[in-house]
């Protein structure tokens, strides 16, 4: 039987992913190389948006192709692959734009959120959605691992598939959310009621920094005033994180590791996700400087996924643009 088709990137955008980009979503990435025919992307393009200095779009643009084999990526099971380098993205990226009303693209709201915080939003930022809808159907992907955040997105992404197909002839798949149940939600140790994220980075524990790094602001977590040890989101939202984290990187339920810190205090509990935590990032951080420090074989796995990944692009864009009365070249 065939495995679905399944599509997923990551931004270039910080110099190392943090806890809850593994635990939210690429630690299903990994996972999904047992059940799904899986193409994976740095999308380098899409953090053009933001207006990066050229040597930082390169050097995490490395860094996050090699953390991504890091943390269990196989470039033989996965198409692993820089977007970039395969030009098939901005090509069908322009034909969807002509097909996209103003209106439509005006509507998604990640752009009103990130336009706000720039002094001067780009048409780049404006029309990403797009470019993120050909990154999906240039790959034919049948599924994509979205969260909420993404969900208006991908539903843009169906729409134009649809109203291609309509218009010119079957050409897209018209791709599902693949939602995954066991994501574990991972919020700011310092603002719990907060998404962990790079922009709060006192309370964002990345991977690549130092281990005493991460060790300090696992212990030095927000909690509460009380010293029961309970699963409690809405009233103990720094402890129920701490819990969420240790049953996510061990596979413990909560439930357990409620029962096992009966008795003891939140010192414990952090002191265990702390050494848990330290455990997963010092081999992942030692593959990543070894991947780094040999820049042949990384430029090799790249070049081996960006072949791939155009074998497939360049078939769906030469249809695509027949369909549009486009000679080919």
């Amino acid at each position: 039987m065939t495995k679905p088709r399944v599509l997923s990137g990551i931004q270039p955008t910080a110099g190392s992913f943090h806890v809850g980009n593994y635990l939210g979503a690429l630690r299903q990435w990994v996972a999904m190389q047992d059940t799904h025919d899986t193409f994976y992307t740095v999308v380098d393009l899409h953090a053009l948006t933001v207006a990066p200095e050229p040597a930082e779009v390169r050097e995490r643009t490395l860094s996050s192709f090699a953390q991504l084999i890091a943390i269990g990526i196989d470039p033989l099971k996965s198409t692993l692959f820089v977007q970039s380098h395969v030009r098939e993205h901005s090509e069908l990226m322009w034909m969807l734009a002509c097909i996209t009303g103003f209106g439509e693209a005006s509507r998604m709201t990640q752009f009103k959120d990130k336009s706000a915080k720039q002094e001067a939003a780009s048409v780049g930022l404006f029309t990403y959605p797009i470019l993120q809808a050909a990154d999906i159907l240039l790959y034919q992907a049948d599924e994509v691992p979205v969260g909420e955040d993404q969900r208006q997105h991908l539903e843009l992404t169906r729409d134009l598939a649809g109203r291609f197909n309509s218009r010119y002839g079957q050409t897209f798949t018209v791709p599902k959310p693949h939602i995954v149940k066991d994501t574990a939600k991972i919020v700011d140790l310092q603002e719990p009621t907060a998404k962990m994220s790079k922009s709060l980075p006192s309370g964002c524990v990345f991977l690549l920094e130092p281990l005493k790094t991460i060790e300090k602001k696992i212990k030095s977590a927000v909690t509460d005033s009380e010293t029961v040890i309970a699963f409690d989101p809405e009233n103990k939202p720094g402890v129920s994180n701490l819990l969420t984290m240790q049953s996510a990187f061990t596979g413990t339920s909560v439930e357990e590791l409620v029962v096992s810190y009966e008795g003891q205090m939140y010192g414990a509990l952090k002191k265990n996700v702390a050494e848990i935590v330290v455990a997963f990032a010092e081999p992942f951080q030692n593959r990543v400087n070894e991947l780094l420090n040999d820049k042949a074989e990384l430029h090799r796995l790249m070049k081996v996924g960006a072949d791939r990944a155009t074998e497939v692009a360049a078939a769906t864009t030469v249809n695509a643009q027949e369909r549009m009365g486009l000679i080919p070249r």
